[in-house]
């Protein structure tokens, strides 16, 4: 069973500096219907204008991914990290027993428009951590690429939860078909372009819910770029 969350149905943030979309109940967006997939908590997609960003702000015991889909974001944090974040880079934060941070637009002209995700941990209050990782173009080329795992397999960021997130840039006009594990929940995330998702159409924004289902049918009509979540 595939069933759409389409990018209209959204929860909107206007804040001037901010303009976000909630896939999920997140702040002031409240649908009882909509509080997550699984362990998957949030999915936000941030426009933050140049030299303004999120002031320094606490978690704890939540895992958050930071992708950014173009432009730089500068990022601060109390474990004594600082870097730039651009398109390319994966950075996950595992916030344990506590972190404060602080996310900016690193460009004094330019918007960078991000993801932020969150999911929720399966062990809480531990000592928090900082990965931060980039994955070259080639490796995500017309392919879903993994990025996130419980065990930091194939390179990617570890993450404490079974989950395992892949990120893919198809060209306009790929076809991909991906095998999935019917006893796991899967969520599709367009994040730019267009493109059919098994019979369906996906556009930036739009999202989709995955249950027993033993493949994944993806063709793109333009250059899309595609995140894949894995989850138990």
């Amino acid at each position: 069973m595939i069933t759409k969350r389409d990018r209209a149905q959204r929860g909107p943030t206007d804040a001037g500096w901010l303009k976000s979309q909630h896939t999920f109940s997140f702040g002031q967006f409240y649908d009882p219907d909509q509080m997550g997939f699984g362990a998957l908590r949030v999915i936000n997609d941030d426009r933050v204008v140049p030299s303004a960003g999120f002031q320094t702000h606490a978690h704890a015991n939540m895992e958050i991914i930071s992708y950014v889909l173009s432009g730089k974001l500068a990022h601060k944090d109390s474990m004594g990290n600082g870097s730039s974040i651009s398109r390319g880079d994966v950075q996950l934060m595992s916030a344990g027993s506590g972190v404060s941070h602080s996310e900016f637009n690193a460009s004094g002209s330019q918007e960078v428009h991000f993801l932020q995700i969150w999911i929720t941990p399966n062990t809480e209050n531990n000592a928090p951590e900082y990965h931060q990782k980039q994955f070259p173009d080639h490796e995500l080329h017309n392919q879903f690429r993994l990025v996130v795992s419980p065990t930091g397999e194939n390179g990617s960021l570890p993450i404490k939860q079974d989950a395992k997130l892949l990120v893919g840039r198809f060209e306009a006009g790929h076809n991909t078909t991906v095998p999935l594990q019917p006893h796991r929940k899967y969520w599709v995330h367009v994040a730019t372009g267009d493109t059919t998702i098994a019979n369906e159409n996906g556009l930036a924004g739009d999202g989709f819910a995955i249950l027993n289902e033993s493949e994944l049918q993806l063709a793109s009509h333009q250059a899309s770029e595609v995140l894949l979540f894995d989850l138990s």
